[in-house]
């Protein structure tokens, strides 16, 4: 992300100018109100995602579809990254990518809006596309911003940034839950759009402030590329036409048709991504090793977001059927409880970062893999607090509102320990040829989390209820038991990480 400005960064908004935003280049102002309205919309609308697939007056599907298809959306978002980073770096750059993004995100709200549940299912495949096309590229944005790692402006704008992340989660759940759930399911998901079409009508006003770096085509495809891409792509989508036009003309077609291929992709593709990396000749021995220590960061980070991302499916279901949801006797919509979350991340993530410097300055900071490790054992108590809410649902009453926020908590702390420490450790063991697609493996971590999820919750391969009581046990210790690993073999992960500390 990082690069020197080129001769355009003297104009108004950019490095070197009087007009800033809380003295940082103007251009943050922009995406960072990007930022807040995209997640504004897509937090809103996965807030309201799994609650509408059980209702009644939405599509009324059993849990382990609604899980099942709600984890196959999130793993897309994060898969989808990948090419979203290379459609910016060989074809339209960061910027005109993040337009697009931007449109076809608010597209895909506008078809969820419809009461049609053929327009539901695009809408949700439209919101992921450009999701993956967003996400790959805004955060790259922001780096353009500054003059390079040594701007001593960068980490706090970049904490900016992540500030606008969280309050468009946070409000989101409040605003589009309420309506969706108390008014009407679709003025809902159309809320959602109007947040995007805030969102990119803010980026293509303010775009006169951002880098003329973020307009560049890193590596451009030749017109011999281009054309190679085009015939292949079409290829393979005349390829899936036919086959689901065959499907679907001879009446076998399910939703599991295509469900299932998405999920097995989800957990294909990471194993592929790394593999091609430790076949590379182009990589010393030294950048293989590194490789080998980040696929225990990777496995771990997996088995994390498995259980941490049921917090908006698994946890949010039961919720809806077990809880009692008020507070002082006042109800509140269950997708409030996406809010705990992010209100607890901004709330906590400066105390983390005073708590690491502080540490730090004592020679007591724990390693990465201790934080790790540390991350994964607090994924797993997550559960272990589960367990209380499930039984007093089992035994005929109804689980206090403060059980669910208990569980919410405890996996913030989780996600403060782990993610963060992700993310850097991320940059510093990529191979120099893969430095900006390392990234994107990180983000499959996610996807193949996500992926397990939605094998074990589809009723037509793992039929899983994840809510009951010997699963959600059995991925408590999974989760422990994984951090204890990675702590006991922490020597041998650290010699494999060579110089990365």
């Amino acid at each position: 992300m990082a690069s020197s400005l080129t001769k355009d960064s003297v104009r108004p908004g950019t490095p070197g100018s009087e007009k800033t935003f809380f003295g940082h280049p103007r251009g943050l102002s922009t995406l960072f109100m990007t930022e807040m309205w995209e997640r504004f919309s897509y937090y809103g609308m996965r807030a309201l995602l799994p609650l509408y697939l059980v209702a009644p007056g939405g599509l009324h599907m059993n849990a382990g579809t609604a899980t099942a298809i709600y984890s196959v959306y999130v793993s897309l978002v994060y898969l989808l990254t990948l090419p979203g980073g290379w459609v910016a770096d060989r074809f339209l750059g960061p910027r005109k990518t993040v337009a697009v993004a931007g449109m076809i995100i608010m597209l895909g709200h506008l078809c969820l809006a419809l009461p049609v549940t053929a327009s539901f299912f695009v809408g949700l495949g439209l919101v992921a596309i450009g999701s993956g096309l967003l996400k790959a590229n805004i955060s790259t944005m922001v780096g353009h911003l500054y003059k390079g790692p040594e701007d001593p402006r960068r980490d706090g704008g970049f904490t900016i940034f992540y500030i606008g992340i969280n309050a468009g989660a946070f409000v989101a759940p409040l605003v589009i839950g309420t309506v969706g759930e108390n008014v009407n399911w679709h003025l809902g998901f159309a809320l959602a759009a109007l947040g995007m079409a805030l969102g990119l009508a803010q980026y293509l006003l303010g775009g006169r402030h951002l880098s003329a770096k973020s307009s560049e085509v890193p590596t451009p495809l030749s017109p011999a590329e281009k054309s190679a891409t085009l015939r292949k792509g079409l290829i393979w989508l005349a390829l899936a036409a036919v086959f689901y036009g065959v499907v679907g003309g001879t009446g076998h077609f399910t939703l599991n048709w295509a469900l299932i291929p998405l999920t097995i992709i989800g957990l294909v593709v990471p194993i592929l991504v790394i593999s091609r990396m430790l076949r590379d000749k182009d990589l010393d021995s030294g950048e293989k090793s590194k490789v080998r220590a980040y696929i225990w960061f990777f496995v771990a980070a997996a088995v994390f977001w498995m259980i941490y991302d049921q917090g908006g499916s698994t946890l949010s279901l039961f919720a809806s059927s077990s809880a009692n949801n008020s507070v002082l006797g006042w109800n509140f919509p269950v997708s409030w409880y996406q809010s705990v979350n992010p209100v607890m991340i901004m709330a906590l993530a400066p105390v983390f970062a005073w708590l690491w410097l502080w540490l730090n300055r004592r020679g007591q900071e724990p390693s990465t893999i201790v934080k790790f490790a540390s991350g994964l054992a607090l994924i797993g108590v997550s559960f272990f607090v589960f367990l209380a809410p499930l039984s007093i649902a089992d035994g005929g009453h109804k689980a206090a509102a403060l059980w669910i926020v208990a569980i919410y908590f405890v996996q913030t702390i989780g996600e403060l320990t782990l993610s963060p420490v992700g993310l850097s450790v991320t940059t510093k063991m990529a191979p120099k040829k893969y430095a900006s697609q390392m990234m994107g493996v990180w983000f499959l971590a996610v996807t193949a989390g996500d992926s397990i999820t939605a094998l074990l919750s589809n009723p037509a391969v793992g039929g899983i209820n994840l809510d009951k009581m010997g699963f959600v046990a059995l991925e408590a210790v999974l989760a422990v038991l994984a951090g204890v690993a990675v702590w006991m073999y922490r020597k041998k992960v650290n010699k494999l990480m060579g110089d990365v500390r």
